[in-house]
């Protein structure tokens, strides 16, 4: 059935419920119904205006999504791509450091911030703090131009998923440490893709509520990239405690 047509079903089965629901009950005719067919009357007609109110809300996130995330393209195109980069990040209250520089840029609690970056054009970033932000795959192509970048944290940021672990090949020459912690939506197919970062040295995976056997993956990231530290914690087995249990299996196996 198309949108129209539904959207028409549904007005007419609001409109017939509202008119059971508000016929009069005189003396003379029928008895008025019992209480509880009232109230599932009332919450019928109540039904669809919570859901119209709740797909209202979805699609309002989702632009609100896209918008912070959209391409700079028309700050690149002025201001070239490291200019455009920390201004992207500034925006979604992230932190920054450029190459050669010691101090960290960063927006305020009501996300204001100092316009002094604009003085660093040319100047690469060396550094970056999005921990906890709403970047996503889309907003990641901000970056890609980012060639000399060393530090990333993406500590508790909710749209980092899978695709945007299979993106971040874009800093396999610079990239050395990666701290994806509290990442609700990363899988082991997501980590999977790290293989292609060869510099990095420090990652954190840390509380990754979508990894079931982090003990295990924490192996084979570290047979991937053997130069790397790796950091898991925050997890209801411990590593020896998933190495006891393949061996139990085994055992049971063989039996």
């Amino acid at each position: 059935m198309s949108a129209p047509l539904t959207a028409l079903h549904r007005c007419c089965q609001r409109s017939a419920l509202l008119l059971v629901a508000r016929r009069p009950w005189s003396s003379s005719s029928a008895s008025p119904p019992p209480l509880h067919t009232r109230l599932l009357l009332y919450l019928a007609q109540r039904y669809y205006d919570v859901e119209m109110l709740m797909k209202w809300s979805s699609n309002l996130k989702r632009r609100g999504l896209q918008k912070k995330n959209a391409y700079y393209g028309y700050t690149q195109k002025f201001y070239g791509g490291d200019i455009a980069a920390a201004y992207f990040i500034l925006s979604l209250k992230g932190r920054i450091r450029f190459l050669g520089q010691p101090a960290w840029l960063h927006a305020d609690q009501s996300g204001k911030f100092n316009w002094d970056f604009l003085n660093h054009k040319d100047t690469p970033l060396e550094e970056v703090d999005l921990s906890y932000t709403v970047i996503n795959y889309t907003g990641l192509g901000n970056l890609e131009r980012q060639g000399s970048l060393r530090t990333l944290s993406l500590r508790g940021c909710p749209e980092v998923d899978d695709w945007f672990l299979g993106r971040l090949h874009i800093f396999q020459d610079s990239l050395e440490e990666l701290d994806i912690s509290h990442c609700p939506r990363i899988t082991t197919g997501g980590l999977a893709a790290l293989r292609n970062l060869k510099g990095l040295r420090r990652l954190d995976m840390s509380s990754l509520p979508g990894i079931s056997s982090p003990g295990l993956v924490a192996i084979l990231l570290e047979e991937m990239l053997p130069q790397c530290q790796i950091t898991a914690i925050g997890y209801d087995h411990s590593l020896k405690q998933e190495e006891e249990e393949e061996k139990e299996g085994q055992v049971e196996a063989q039996r």
